[in-house]
């Protein structure tokens, strides 16, 4: 199955380390971070995991959930779990899927055979409150995700949802961002961005972010 942005995420019920999860509910009004990861006591994965545990404070900021993912069971998922905090220093304090029937997995397409048969690659969902898939990234199981990037994208995803803007390439909050080509009017312009903008090219129009 193939999942496009602005999809519904598909629903399901599923077991996890924290008991049976049914995701639109768990979801809630919240954004979610659905990422899959190979194995339990795996390298990579327990220093992704970690790093995911300590973002806590910057997911709860932007009203985000994280949720991982893998085809072992839940009760080796909670043995790993102990794993995780004691050699990353931290408290994994969201759910992890026991996808060991790979419905999950073949829900949102996370096992490439070109990689593996069996095991997930590093797949990334960024879903919002109206369950609509808004951003994937795939990586492959050698390479550990960038997280400072997860955190960039939401927030950009946050602000062009409540503002008529786009964000340059390697925006971060603060950042000036862009006036899309589909706004002409001056006088829509001058309402839309008081703060006025500067156009080293007619279709290049820069405005400092609107909520700073």
């Amino acid at each position: 199955m193939s999942l496009h942005l602005g999809d519904i995420a598909p629903d399901f019920e599923q077991d996890s380390s924290i008991g049976r999860i049914k995701f639109h509910e768990w979801a809630g009004d919240s954004w979610v971070v659905l990422f899959s990861h190979p194995a339990d006591f795996t390298p990579v994965c327990t220093t992704e995991l970690g790093l995911t545990a300590k973002l806590k404070d910057e997911f709860a900021k932007r009203n985000v959930k994280a949720i991982a993912l893998s085809v072992d069971p839940a009760e080796k998922h909670k043995d790993w779990i102990k794993d995780i905090e004691e050699t990353q220093n931290t408290v994994v304090g969201f759910p992890i899927i026991a996808d060991a029937d790979r419905t999950v997995s073949t829900l949102y397409d996370m096992i490439h055979p070109n990689q593996s048969e069996t095991a997930t690659v590093r797949s990334l969902f960024v879903i919002d409150p109206k369950k609509k898939i808004r951003l994937t990234i795939t990586y492959p199981m050698s390479t550990g995700r960038n997280f400072d990037e997860v955190l960039r994208v939401i927030d950009a995803l946050q602000l062009t949802d409540n503002y008529t803007v786009a964000t340059p390439g390697n925006w971060r909050d603060g950042d000036d961002v862009i006036i899309p080509l589909t706004v002409q009017d001056e006088a829509v312009i001058k309402q839309k961005y008081p703060k006025g903008y500067t156009a080293p090219r007619p279709y290049l129009r820069l405005t400092p972010q609107p909520n700073k």
